[in-house]
């Protein structure tokens, strides 16, 4: 027994001999010793690299500066809120039935010296007929105000403001609204069934209205002088040749005015608007029973479309304004807008992956690939070129972003429709 225990002990020693001078020979390997060296730098290297984002991907978030009117005073508000809702909800601005908010309440907050509007509704009185509604409306015009009430009108309904001459006769001391609507009448064009709506008196008056000229062929009922009644419809016919009505849209009017009260690059709807629609009459000319040609007879209007007035922002106050500085066009400016703010929110000091905030400083550190600055340039050192200050002035960011944008592209406008067709530039 004793001898098996010596010969164990024995192989053991053996054993454990080998692997000592396997270990020596690897470590006075002259190419070992470099080779961990470098991997330990490189270990090192990246742990640094990931503390040193995790610190400026955690910093707090600052607001972007939003400047809110209501109430006869103006705010200047440093916000992290994502929408105009929230912001008001945050700052316990509530709104009453008829109030009016530019832009509206689902409107991003993402750029600098956001502008809200807030503007209190005022007494008001509908009129239709002898039907009276009192209520209250900040909407600027009376078609809006009647829609905000959720009465329905039609575009050929006349909707005016009434001056208040007397509030004791009246029963007001606000504005006054009147609709006169118009009446609907069953027209049959041509074998097509519409209906048109008209303040007209006669059958005649509404042919004339909507431009509706009889041909050798054609022929009206009633006849022109009739009364016209909402109970007695009007059929225009044709005799002969053989016709064809096509129904079409007729695109929505806009109307765009200038409103220095909100922030350039920013919309509000005074009045929505709608679509109309038209019946477009063809003779048609054919031969062994193909079409070969056709001439319009006529084209009439059947529902007539209502223009949208849209609040167009021109403030070019805080960052935006240093757009004249940089040297860019004022005819580029809405190219300019429309890239910085899809880029940066007009943040000079905002990091690529900096989503919903801008940061009060320069990060500590600034990776080569990330974007950087108002117009995200990568790496930020870029913009070096424009002035030592690149990192904070915002001035001198434009200045590259300008240059940027002219050697690249040929100008704003060709590096707006690239950013258009690609989601970058």
């Amino acid at each position: 027994m004793h001898t098996k225990v010596l010969k164990f002990k024995r192989r053991f020693q053996k054993k454990r001999t080998l692997w000592q001078r396997a270990v020596h020979d690897i470590i006075r390997h002259p190419v070992l010793v470099p080779i961990v060296t470098l991997l330990v730098l490189c270990i090192v290297a990246a742990i640094t690299l990931v503390i040193l984002e995790r610190r400026n991907s955690f910093k707090p978030p600052t607001a972007f500066i939003v400047i809110v009117s209501h109430d006869n005073e103006q705010e200047t508000i440093p916000t992290h809120e994502h929408t105009v809702s929230a912001l008001l909800a945050k700052l316990n601005i509530t709104l009453n039935k008829g109030d009016v908010v530019e832009p509206s309440l689902s409107t991003p907050i993402n750029q600098e010296d956001f502008r809200i509007n807030i503007y209190r509704a005022v007494p008001v009185e509908i009129v239709e007929g002898a039907q009276k509604i009192f209520t209250s409306s900040a909407a600027t015009t009376p078609r809006s105000i009647v829609e905000q009430n959720g009465i329905t009108v039609y575009p050929e309904d006349y909707v005016n403001f009434v001056p208040i001459t007397n509030f004791v006769t009246q029963g007001t001391i606000g504005q006054e609204v009147v609709i006169d609507p118009a009446t609907p009448i069953d027209f049959n064009l041509y074998g097509t069934p519409t209906v048109l709506r008209t303040h007209t008196s006669t059958v005649g008056e509404l042919l004339a209205e909507n431009n509706i000229k009889l041909g050798k062929d054609d022929s009206v009922e009633p006849a022109a002088n009739t009364s016209l009644s909402s109970s007695v419809p009007v059929f225009v016919i044709h005799k002969g040749t053989q016709i064809q009505n096509v129904t079409q849209a007729i695109p929505m009017p806009t109307q765009v005015s200038e409103d220095n009260s909100l922030a350039y690059g920013t919309s509000a709807i005074i009045q929505q608007g709608s679509a109309g629609q038209e019946v477009v009459t063809y003779q048609l000319n054919l031969q062994n029973g193909i079409i070969v040609s056709k001439t319009v007879l006529q084209t009439v209007v059947t529902i007539q479309p209502v223009t949208e007035i849209v609040a167009q922002g021109t403030n070019l106050s805080g960052v935006k304004g240093d757009m004249a500085l940089a040297g860019i066009a004022p005819s580029s400016y809405q190219y300019a807008d429309y890239i910085i703010t899809h880029e940066s929110g007009w943040c000079t000091d905002k990091l690529q992956g900096d989503i919903g905030y801008c940061p009060v400083s320069p990060p500590s550190y600034l990776p080569d690939y990330l974007g950087y600055g108002l117009c995200q340039a990568t790496p930020g050192g870029k913009m070096a070129s424009a002035g030592a200050d690149w990192e904070t002035d915002p001035v001198t960011q434009l200045l590259w972003c300008n240059g940027y944008a002219n050697s690249k592209y040929g100008g704003w406008y060709n590096a707006y429709v690239h950013w258009i067709d690609n989601g970058n530039w």
